[in-house]
């Protein structure tokens, strides 16, 4: 059974920095992709930067590049999205998915993918 948990949301400053984890069980990250993607009140899901299964490649959409990055430890089978420079606009309920093939399309279209966890809240004020 495919299980992704993320964790590590929480309460931060502007300027502030969080990491959140994705934990995965029940697939391998040799062989899917992970994607993270956000969903703000009375917004549309939108996807915010995937690793690659098959090179460790990542990429980022516009909106956070250079500020947030994705790694990934395999032996943990966790995957982490490292979040710098919040701002207010970046406060969403933040999910990661698992699918064998995520692209950049993917990340415009905020989907779809195979497996979702239940998302983290990460909440950006003073």
């Amino acid at each position: 059974q495919v299980q992704l948990v993320e964790s590590g949301g929480g309460l931060v400053q502007p300027g502030g920095s969080l990491r959140l984890s994705c934990a995965a069980s029940g697939l391998s990250l040799d062989s899917y992709s992970i994607g993270w993607f956000r969903q703000a009140p009375g917004k549309q899901r939108e996807g915010v930067g995937y690793i690659s299964s098959s090179d460790d490649n990542t990429y980022l959409t516009n909106v956070v590049r250079g500020r947030f990055t994705i790694s990934r430890d395999n032996a943990k089978s966790t995957v982490y999205l490292q979040m710098n420079s919040l701002e207010p606009e970046d406060a969403a309920v933040y999910y990661c998915a698992a699918d064998e093939d995520i692209t950049s399309a993917t990340m415009m279209f905020g989907g779809p993918a195979d497996y979702w966890g239940k998302g983290t809240l990460v909440t950006v004020s003073s």
